[in-house]
């Protein structure tokens, strides 16, 4: 006659421990930020969904029902009598040079003090940063009237200029820490190699600051194109009006034409969102990229 023997099962190791940890962390997480993710997204949806209701059936049934008939009309209106269309194209014409001029400048800058022993180019460097602590509040009259005695108030130039000068500080800030980490080594190795100033920075430095000034540019149009205040600032003209500010006066327009409205919204909103999707790879990624030193 046999005896049967019992084996215990063995103990659960401490790694299937620390992933069962980690699985009931995870469902934590989803729980928690699903509800927060809808809340969030909703008033982007109801927005979206008003831009293709027609004025009808928003007068008849308001804008909270259900929606009955879609159409493009309230698109139509805002890209045509709205006036949606030619505020585009000027914040497009506000944005590209805006953008190419401060990350250009702002390497240029950041090149310099991180490379070259300039006297007090710390000092430099917090200077330049302290500019982006200030309210704009407090700048807006200074400024418009810098503009008029420059004598190019009320005209693209100066809007181009007021972003370029306001955003060179951070974005300068944030290049110089990147080309710190970069190793002295690759810059001497082509300055041995007979490479002047000028081909170290377009050669070596610049394409390694790729992904951080693919980050700093998607930040920069955002900030650029969606800017209100210092268009209604230093531009008077209706015609010469970015996007946001066109956007403010279809507002006191179209106040009952809520497709209308919400249509020009989404447009407003369209540019800067595509910006951001192609970029947003680097945008995290770049922005962290010399932070240790």
């Amino acid at each position: 006659m046999s005896t049967a023997t019992l084996t215990p099962a063995p103990p659960k190791t401490a790694k299937a421990a620390a992933s069962s940890k980690k699985r009931r962390r995870g469902w934590v997480f989803h729980a928690v930020m699903a509800p927060l993710t809808l809340l969030w997204v909703a008033p982007m949806v109801f927005v979206l969904v008003l831009a293709f209701r027609s004025f009808d059936d928003i007068a008849a049934n308001g804008t909270a029902a259900w929606p009955v008939s879609f159409g493009l009309d309230g698109f139509r209106e805002a890209l045509g009598r709205g006036t949606m269309g030619r505020a585009l194209w000027t914040s497009v014409q506000v944005t590209v040079p805006a953008v190419v001029l401060s990350l250009l400048l702002a390497s240029w800058a950041a090149y310099a003090l991180s490379r070259f022993h300039i006297p007090g180019r710390r000092a430099i460097l917090l200077t330049m940063l302290a500019g982006n602590l200030l309210p704009p509040q407090i700048l807006l009259i200074p400024v418009s009237r810098v503009m008029e005695s420059l004598g190019i108030y009320d005209t693209l130039y100066a809007l181009v200029a007021i972003h370029v000068g306001f955003g060179l500080g951070f974005y300068t800030f944030v290049l110089h820490g990147f080309m710190r980490s970069i190793p002295e080594e690759l810059t001497e190795a082509a300055r041995i190699d007979g490479a002047g100033v000028v081909q170290i920075y377009a050669r070596i430095i610049m394409p390694l600051c790729r992904p951080s000034l693919a980050a700093l540019g998607a930040l920069a149009t955002t900030w650029i194109f969606n800017d209100l205040i210092w268009a209604i600032t230093v531009l008077r003209t209706e015609a010469k009006l970015p996007v946001t500010a066109a956007l403010l006066n279809l507002q006191g327009g179209y106040v009952s034409n809520w497709n209308v409205v919400a249509a020009a919204s989404v447009i407003a909103a369209v540019p800067t969102a595509i910006v951001f999707f192609a970029f947003q790879r680097h945008f995290v990624s770049g922005l962290l990229m010399g932070s240790s030193k």
